[in-house]
């Protein structure tokens, strides 16, 4: 089965596996794991900041992020697709009782122009405007890369009036791969960022997050109180340290896996890429009515041996990741066309 739902199905290399077998571990709660301690300083160094926190998950990271800046019934402003918003349960207000007001993005980034105007007037019939959060790359999206000079604008825009912002960066490092700019680049206009290892790094679990090392006292609190404290975590942090030191310019080979998908699907009647290009290793696209529905096309694809998502009632979502390969693609891209062609002919 050539498996494309998620770059969250890799599995840890044999290397990666020994790896996480000789970590030097404590009781991390209690006290600290060493191994945890240096991939946290790790990922602080090469995202430019001072300190960082190991957590479980994305989601986690991300609602961390939230309590920290947001006090109940504050406000977030975010793109309309984005994860906070979309695949968290609604934790910033289940968590954290914060409020959020999305917008829509234009190729799902956001602009000055569209949020100048949303920040709520200071009086007690508003709710507080507080942070301003944005995801890089954009999963909803299609992996797309928001460009730099756009999230430099709106995060100066941001602290010009005063609001705090997170970048919820679960895939960062594809975008650095992609463009050749800094994980640092990326992330110096930020207050935080969220980070995660297990997708297309390929770590089993974790991800971390990113700031000034004034935060570290009040997220401890807060991934405690999410029951995000780990005890000898330094068997799976090991794991996220080899992806950082082995598995980044691979992700390479992932953008152009997926590069072999969207060109298969191009020359595919009743299919168009959505958007129009793939940046890195997502490819999402959309499903013409006369083919029927993209649950309907996932599961002729499952029959014939490649696992899909359907992404909408019709969006076909597929991700690249360690354990796909360039032939694995091809002989995807094949199916797809395969099974396209079998239903127009239905």
């Amino acid at each position: 089965m050539i498996d494309l739902r998620s770059d969250t199905l890799t599995r840890p290399t044999p290397a990666m596996r020994q790896a996480m077998a000789n970590a030097e571990v404590h009781d991390d709660v209690i006290d600290i794991d060493p191994t945890v301690d240096r991939l946290q300083k790790t990922i602080a160094e090469m995202l430019g900041k001072e300190a960082a926190m190991f957590m479980p998950s994305g989601t986690m990271t991300n609602q961390v992020a939230i309590k920290y800046h947001c006090l109940p019934g504050d406000e977030i402003l975010c793109e309309a697709g984005c994860h906070i918003l979309n695949y968290e349960q609604g934790g910033y207000a289940q968590l954290s009782g914060a409020t959020v007001n999305p917008v829509r993005g234009t190729d799902s980034q956001l602009s000055v122009e569209q949020l100048q105007y949303l920040i709520k007037p200071n009086n007690e019939h508003a709710v507080r405007t507080r942070l301003v959060a944005l995801e890089n790359t954009h999963n909803k999206g299609g992996g797309v890369i928001l460009p730099l000079e756009n999230i430099e604008a709106v995060c100066q825009w941001a602290k010009q009036n005063q609001l705090r912002t997170h970048l919820d960066g679960a895939r960062l490092f594809n975008a650095v791969v992609a463009t050749g700019i800094s994980a640092e680049r990326w992330c110096r206009h930020f207050d935080t960022v969220s980070v995660c290892f297990s997708k297309g790094l390929g770590a089993p679990v974790g991800s971390a997050l990113v700031g000034p090392r004034e935060m570290i006292p009040a997220i401890r609190r807060h991934r405690k109180l999410f029951g995000g404290g780990m005890r000898q975590s330094g068997i799976i942090a090991a794991g996220a340290l080899y992806a950082l030191e082995h598995h980044i310019p691979r992700l390479a080979e992932d953008h152009a896996a997926a590069q072999i998908l969207a060109e298969a699907i191009q020359r595919t009647h009743g299919l168009t890429l959505e958007p129009n290009h793939v940046d890195t290793n997502i490819v999402i696209f959309r499903i013409d009515s006369q083919l029927g529905d993209a649950a309907k096309f996932c599961s002729l694809l499952q029959k014939n041996g490649v696992w899909m998502y359907p992404f909408s009632h019709c969006h076909v979502r597929a991700v690249t990741h360690l354990d796909i390969s360039v032939t694995d693609c091809q002989k995807a891209g094949a199916i797809i066309s395969r099974v396209a062609e079998e239903l127009a002919c239905a």
